[in-house]
């Protein structure tokens, strides 16, 4: 009888999932340590809009990239 959910696979989704998010943490805080501000403060105190979307928009891409190295 076949497996409906293969435990190698769940599994491997989960370690290249932990793998790709500590990879984008650690991108992101190179890009912290570079930036002559702190990007946090700037965009929760000063409320900074366009530090934000340039932040989201660098976590989009970074993300991208990592799926696209980890899936092949």
């Amino acid at each position: 009888m076949e497996e409906i959910i293969n435990l190698k696979y769940v599994i491997g989704s989960v370690v290249y999932s932990l793998i790709g998010i500590t990879i984008l943490l650690l991108s992101f805080w190179v890009i912290e340590k570079i930036t002559p501000e702190n990007l946090w403060k700037e965009i929760l105190v000063n409320k900074n809009t366009a530090l934000a979307l340039m932040a989201g928009a660098f976590m989009i891409a970074i993300a991208i990239i990592i799926s696209s190295a980890i899936h092949g």
